[in-house]
């Protein structure tokens, strides 16, 4: 299976397009959205293109291909407008004899550890800069944002595919890869 996995779109249309085109360019299977999809949040300067409905009428367009963990900025309102599932705190993955606990990162993170074990992945946004590092056995991996990138970051993505993790800008460009195998 392979994973687009992206976060922090925060209301951009132009963002979410480019995402949905990289998704279509790189023939993954299924979406993975780390949460904050449709507002931009009070510490955050409006993205590019700000408009969420356009960016609820994009992912709806998709809605049995994606799967959602709930940011910081996701509320029950925006539920009422996806029409796929954004409420869940976490969710977990199989990456071969890994586990991957994907989540926002605002509750679950590198100080406030979930339940795993040596070899597992914490996989999360909500800080907008890209990650990748291992404490303590665990490997924490953020994919940095798709609208809003912070410290000199691209506006990005990344792909799982075979247990590879592999960090894109927009245009669909390497920027670094990790073999979680």
């Amino acid at each position: 299976m392979k994973w687009l996995i992206a976060s922090d779109i925060h209301g951009s249309a132009y963002y979410c397009e480019k995402l949905l085109s990289r998704y279509e360019k790189e023939k993954a299977d299924r979406i993975l959205l780390l949460g904050d999809i449709l507002y931009h949040g009070p510490r955050n300067d409006l993205p590019k293109d700000y408009n969420p409905k356009k960016v609820i009428d994009l992912l709806n367009s998709i809605k049995n291909n994606i799967l959602c963990v709930r940011g910081n900025c996701d509320t029950e309102v925006d539920q009422m407008v996806l029409a796929f599932p954004i409420l869940a705190d976490y969710c977990l993955l199989q990456a071969g004899e890994r586990l991957i606990f994907a989540t926002h990162g605002h509750k679950y993170n590198l100080q406030q550890l979930p339940a795993l074990k040596a070899g597992d992945i914490l996989l999360h946004g909500h800080t907008h800069v890209p990650a990748c590092e291992c404490k303590n056995g665990i490997t924490y991996i953020n994919p940095g944002s798709a609208s809003i990138p912070k410290e000199n970051s691209a506006h990005g993505y990344m792909i799982l595919e075979d247990g590879v993790f592999t960090w894109k800008d927009m245009d669909g460009n390497t920027i670094q890869s990790y073999n979680a195998n």
